[in-house]
């Protein structure tokens, strides 16, 4: 792979958790912490998880 590459993969990658931690951080409290246990400081490890495995 070529050094472009790697930078377009990494890019995308950042752009994609960027995305997802957003959507994460967008979710009503009361959904995010009954309905699926999360907490505010869970949403960068699972967006983390999520775009980079």
């Amino acid at each position: 792979m070529s050094t472009f590459n790697n930078i377009r993969t990494a890019l995308r990658q950042r752009a994609l958790y960027v995305r997802t931690k957003r959507e994460l951080d967008a979710l009503p409290a009361d959904l995010a912490r009954e309905d699926l246990g999360l907490t505010p400081y869970d949403t960068r490890s699972i967006a983390r998880q999520a775009v980079y495995g």
